[in-house]
C-alpha cells in the first residue's frame, strides 16, 4: 500500500492510550513508507497520527473543508494541505488518494466517514481494505452490533467480513495487506439481504 486514509477524532478522548496509539500508528506508517491521508487538523487524534508520520520523515496529505479550517486548526507542517468546499468533497479526495482505510476512535464525524467508505466497498465502488483499530476495546460494542445486524437480516455475513478489525497496529496492517475484496453482485435480491 502506498497511502492509507485514517479517520479519527479531532478530540483526544478520555484515555491517554488513544493519542499514544494514534501517534504510534503514524510512526509505523512512516517506517513502512506508507503515506498518510487524513482530515488535515493539528488537534486530537488527527494531529497525533499526522505528527507520528511527520516526526519520522513520512508523507502526510491533509484534506480539510474550508468551513472547518479554523475550527479544526489546520496543521501547518504537512507535506500537502488540500482545502475543499464540502465534507463530501473531503471524503471523495480521501478515497481517491488512498489504497486503504483505517479508523481510530472518534465521534459522529469519524463514524460517518468510516461507514460511507464501508458502504462504498459493500456496493463494489472500491475494493480497498476498510479497517478498525480497536484501541482498548473502543469498538467492542460496534463489532457486536454488526453481528446483530447479520442475525436480524439487515447485513450479509460476506459484507460484515469486509470489515477488518484488529487490536494492534501490526495485526491490522498485515490483515490489510492480505485483504481480497469479495465479489459483489450487481443486483441485490430480496432474499440476499
Amino acid at each position: 500500500m502506498k497511502r492509507i486514509t485514517v479517520f479519527c477524532g479531532s478530540g483526544s478522548g478520555t484515555d491517554k492510550i488513544f493519542e499514544e496509539i494514534a501517534y504510534q500508528l503514524g510512526v509505523t506508517l512512516a517506517k513502512k513508507e506508507i503515506g498518510l491521508v487524513y482530515g488535515g487538523a493539528s488537534v486530537g487524534l488527527m494531529g497525533a497520527v499526522a505528527n507520528g508520520v511527520l516526526d519520522n520523515g513520512g508523507e502526510v496529505i491533509g484534506i480539510l473543508p474550508e468551513f472547518l479550517q479554523k475550527k479544526e486548526l489546520a496543521h501547518k507542517g504537512l507535506t500537502e494541505l488540500i482545502i475543499v468546499e464540502t465534507m463530501h468533497e473531503r471524503k471523495k479526495e480521501m478515497d481517491e488518494k488512498c489504497d486503504g482505510v483505517i479508523t481510530l476512535p472518534g465521534g459522529f464525524g469519524t463514524m460517518e466517514e468510516f461507514f460511507e467508505m464501508l458502504t462504498w466497498a459493500q456496493l463494489g465502488l472500491h475494493k480497498k481494505p476498510v479497517a478498525l483499530l480497536n484501541v482498548n476495546g473502543f469498538y467492542d460494542e460496534l463489532l457486536s452490533f454488526l453481528g446483530t445486524m447479520v442475525k436480524k437480516g439487515f447485513l450479509k455475513e460476506v459484507n460484515r467480513k469486509m470489515l477488518i478489525p484488529a487490536t494492534t497496529i501490526e495485526e491490522l496492517l498485515s490483515k490489510m495487506e492480505q485483504y481480497e475484496a469479495p465479489e459483489v453482485g450487481k443486483w441485490i435480491k430480496k432474499d440476499e439481504v
